[in-house]
């Protein structure tokens, strides 16, 4: 069902969970090697900021390689991506807490966040792959708002370290693909939680 994206315009979306960003690059070549067509789209954190992770640099080139486009990483680029009709799906992989609490609130500060409010213009996808440390805490109610909404769609997820981090949850990000042809049916894969 979801190993051939002939064609499928997909939004990758990408927020400033760092520690998670060499694993976008995984991301990007599956759906790539797919048959799907990537843009890339930037939060500010992410197109601005260096880490030990990755460098600002790194995540950029990697991505223009990957997908053969420069990430969008302005509010205006983003802007004529649901005026246009640009995408089929947005896939917000990683979605910090800071994203998902603005997106349960109506809140369009970064090119991420605009990319999905024009998109979903539309009535089509956005997947969600959460990266949080408060998914548990204080995001869980900003979570609990996205599930309910029309238009989203949850990659798995669980508890990244019940231990270290009882609060924190992420994404199986190797499930990204089959949520997104579900999304596609307008279904949410299951179950939810891992």
């Amino acid at each position: 069902m979801f190993e051939c994206f002939d064609g499928l315009r997909v939004g990758l979306a990408v927020t400033g969970s760092f520690c998670t960003h060499r694993n976008i690059a995984a991301v990007a070549d599956n759906l790539v090697k797919r048959g799907a067509i990537v843009y890339p789209i930037l939060s500010y954190s992410s197109s601005e900021t260096s880490t030990r992770f990755m460098t600002r640099e790194e995540l950029y080139d990697t991505l223009v390689r990957i997908t053969g486009h420069e990430p969008i990483c302005t509010i205006k680029e983003a802007e004529p991506i649901g005026p246009k009709k640009l995408l089929d799906v947005v896939a917000v992989v990683p979605c910090t807490g800071n994203t998902i609490s603005k997106l349960a609130n109506a809140i369009t500060d970064t090119p991420v966040l605009m990319a999905c409010k024009s998109h979903l213009r539309n009535n089509r996808p956005v997947v969600i792959a959460v990266s949080t440390n408060d998914g548990l805490a204080a995001n869980a109610k900003n979570i609990g708002t996205l599930l309910g909404m029309k238009n989203y769609y949850f990659v798995p997820f669980r508890q990244d370290d019940s231990v270290k981090k009882p609060f924190s949850l992420m994404a199986d990000f190797s499930l990204v693909n089959e949520t997104i042809a579900l999304a596609l049916e307008g279904k949410q894969i299951q179950p939810i939680l891992l």
